[in-house]
């Protein structure tokens, strides 16, 4: 069943079957945690609604609490770890005078608990009852999600006008050369965007929200960039320029390829711009004046990090650091498949987020043959100064190192 506008027939026949391993029934009046550990439960299964104003056995009583949906979305976000948000709707006078609500919650695509009394909780669902996991269950949650990838996952909460119709467009038209349906067409839409994995049935996916989402940050505030310009040679609390770049990973591209709205990647290459200053050099006599770091290497140290990031590490951002004497791209979650540093100088291939690969690719980002760290980024940085970059794996973090 789908997530948008549930009618009031589809509720009641709802009602009338009773509470299951995908629905529960509440009322209104309850504790945070007790509404956390459902929405928990739910998201570690198979996903799962709770409907609020309604007694265990299926009575309508009705709505009482005020500003319902600030309550249930503050709940999300400090009473469940990682947060979530949660598909949220009021039906009206399913009964006279009586009003609903629905609050649902997908599949996650990590393991998710219940936050209280300064401890995590992890819950599943077990037929119609929410109870806490085993260590072995836990285990199993874990191994399955292993196996997802993350930016196939749907991001609850959004829906077909979370994404960017203009983007959209031009990816389609403009890239593609393909037709599209006419803008009213939802239904249309939204199975082309099925089809290509940008939306499942219900909601837009990790990578769909990342590429064309207007607001993708709302929803996966870990997807930023955060670009500090320090002033010396270490981070400090007294920086230059301090700012988190938002946004779609994709740009907004007019006629003659002019881009009229940036992605990340152009946000991120102009901080750097506007950060750092040109090396200046005398040649055959003449003042010349070169880039603190090339063009190229930059664009593909910054796209690689926004691709191959692992989207499941959910507490931090990509990091766009620079120095006095160097510029650091740190780009959270271990190196896949195996892909030690040695083996990416020699072209290793190896791809976490296909699908956003594929998509960046399209735009021009990017090559095939895994040969971008090589080809551009080592041999980049020895013509443009001699240095070798620092590829370095550290914990749950890869970074590339520039030297200025």
């Amino acid at each position: 069943m789908g997530l948008i506008n549930m009618i009031k027939t589809e509720l009641r026949e709802i009602l009338t079957y009773g509470e299951n391993s995908g629905v529960e029934f509440k009322r209104d009046e309850l504790r945070p945690e007790e509404l956390a550990r459902e929405l928990v439960a739910f998201s570690n299964l198979e996903g799962g609604m709770v409907i609020l104003g309604v007694e265990d056995d299926g009575t309508i009583t009705g709505l009482k609490r005020e500003k319902l949906e600030e309550w249930v979305m503050n709940i999300c976000r400090d009473k469940i770890r990682p947060p979530i948000i949660p598909f949220f709707e009021i039906i009206r006078a399913i009964e006279k005078d009586k009003d609903v609500a629905i609050v649902r919650v997908p599949q996650g695509y990590t393991l998710t608990s219940c936050w209280h009394n300064n401890s995590n909780r992890y819950l599943i669902r077990v037929g119609s009852q929410s109870r806490e996991a085993s260590t072995e269950e836990i285990e199993r949650i874990l191994q399955r999600r292993s196996n997802l990838r993350a930016e196939k996952q749907p991001v609850s909460g959004t829906l077909l006008q979370n994404l960017d119709t203009e983007r959209l467009y031009n990816y389609f038209t403009d890239l593609r050369q393909q037709e599209v349906p006419a803008p009213e067409e939802n239904e249309a839409w939204q199975s082309l965007l099925n089809n290509i994995e940008i939306m499942t049935k219900e909601c837009v996916t990790v990578g769909g929200l990342l590429l064309f989402g207007k607001t993708p940050q709302k929803f996966l505030p870990h997807t930023g960039i955060n670009a500090v310009a320090y002033s010396g040679m270490e981070k400090d609390y007294a920086a230059l320029e301090r700012t988190t770049l938002t946004g779609s990973l994709t740009p907004l591209i007019g006629k003659g390829n002019a881009i009229v709205d940036k992605g990340l990647v152009e946000q991120a290459l102009d901080f750097v711009h506007r950060n750092t200053r040109p090396v200046v050099e005398l040649k055959g006599g003449r003042r010349v004046e070169r880039p603190a770091y090339p063009y190229e290497v930059l664009r593909e140290g910054i796209v690689n990090a926004l691709i191959h990031r692992d989207y499941l590490l959910t507490n931090t951002d990509i990091e766009l650091s620079i120095f006095n004497d160097r510029l650091e791209i740190v780009s959270p979650g271990r190196l896949p498949n195996g892909v030690t540093p040695d083996s990416m100088r020699l072209g290793i291939r190896a791809t976490r987020n296909h699908f956003l690969k594929d998509i960046m690719r399209d735009y021009g980002y990017l090559e095939g043959g895994g040969l971008g760290i090589p080809r551009k980024i080592i041999i980049g940085m020895k013509q443009h100064n001699g240095t070798e970059p620092g590829l370095i794996e550290q914990n749950e973090r890869f970074i590339v190192q520039l030297l200025a």
